[in-house]
């Protein structure tokens, strides 16, 4: 595995994307995991989605830069955290990359996608109409990436489900660019959480993260 990226957001936290070119045996060989995700590993197909959970665990224990065991579970609304560590974490993965972002006193979360026209067909289901307003019509695709980006990373920081990314996160109007920063609040039963949201589009990929 090849570190792509690492960015200190602040003294507490940071992120890192890696390149994906191990075989899932040589990702295993790198991890110390017990018997209940050895079980859970069983359960997945050879193949990304086996890739894909290795490797944000080897690159979890290579940000924390430690050899022992480390206890990655997920709650009962599948957000990931660490049972035997005090630090917040956040996990994502598209095709040929995996990103962590690990802070020790908030909350976090992050995601990676890999930029695709597809979007566009499927940006009604979680834009409401004043963003798709602000969408630059020469930067479509890119555009509509960060906000779903945006709202997945608050998603996956809020860490409970039933949270409509149309209904309940709604991003403030903010001009294209390949990396910046935008406000963007959480709504739901009158309780408003503001997010500052930051970006970055690399390579042929995008990049949302958020902090509490």
């Amino acid at each position: 595995m090849a570190l792509a990226y690492r960015k200190q957001i602040d003294p507490d936290t940071s992120f890192a994307v890696w390149k994906i070119e191990e075989s899932a045996e040589e990702l295993y060989n790198q991890l110390q995991l017990k018997d209940h995700e050895n079980s859970f590993l069983e359960t997945l197909n050879n193949g990304k989605r086996n890739l894909h959970w290795l490797s944000t665990r080897v690159l979890l224990r290579t940000m924390l830069n430690t050899d022992q065991y480390i206890d990655c579970r997920i709650d009962e609304h599948g957000k990931p955290y660490l049972e035997n560590l005090t630090h917040q974490i956040s996990l994502s993965h598209s095709f040929d990359y995996a990103a962590v972002i690990i802070s020790k006193t908030k909350a976090v979360g992050v995601d990676i996608e890999l930029i695709k026209n597809k979007i566009e067909r499927i940006a009604f289901k979680f834009m409401n109409k004043s963003e798709l307003d602000f969408i630059d019509k020469q930067h479509t695709i890119e555009h509509m990436y960060i906000c779903w980006c945006a709202k997945e990373a608050i998603y996956k920081l809020q860490g409970k489900r039933n949270v409509s990314f149309l209904d309940h996160i709604y991003l403030h109007p903010f001009p294209y660019s390949e990396s910046g920063c935008f406000d963007a609040k959480l709504e739901i039963e009158n309780n408003v959480t503001n997010f500052k949201v930051h970006y970055e589009k690399f390579h042929e990929y995008m990049i949302g993260y958020v902090t509490e």
